[in-house]
């Protein structure tokens, strides 16, 4: 067994990269359908409003762009520091403007999403990104 532990020691930013992959992945699917739809837009807009957020529609289009923008910097390795910010600042604020009160389990969700970019923030993106694909020290 110890043996199998020093591969994964010798390959762990593999598991960085399967994991930027999943969550980058996700929160593009996760906005995708704002972004092609004006009304979903407004859908996502409205709920923001039931939940008292100041400029419900300009709040939607930052929340739906960020994601969008952050999950592409993470596929991709490229300043996931700066997205990982980008998404702890918009996931701290969901879970204080719209999570709050739920359960744990209701939370988990959310609350796992913001504990992985804080994961980013301090780990980086690991060996494996576009830029070192290319040749270019990251």
């Amino acid at each position: 067994m110890p043996r199998f532990f020093q591969w994964l020691d010798r390959n762990s930013d593999t598991g960085i990269f399967l994991l930027r992959l999943f969550v980058g992945f996700r929160l593009l699917e996760g906005v995708f359908d704002n972004i092609l739809s004006w009304q979903r837009m407004q859908e996502f807009s409205d709920f923001l409003d039931k939940f008292s957020f100041p400029f419900p529609l300009f709040c939607a289009v930052l929340s739906v762009y960020a994601q969008a923008v952050a999950g592409l910097m993470i596929i991709l390795g490229w300043q996931i520091r700066y997205a990982a910010m980008l998404m702890i600042i918009n996931f701290a604020v969901a879970l204080i403007m719209v999570h709050w009160g739920q359960s744990l389990e209701e939370m988990t969700v959310p609350l796992l999403l913001l504990f992985v970019f804080v994961l980013f923030l301090f780990q980086g993106a690991g060996s494996i990104t576009v830029s070192s694909l290319s040749g270019k020290k990251r």
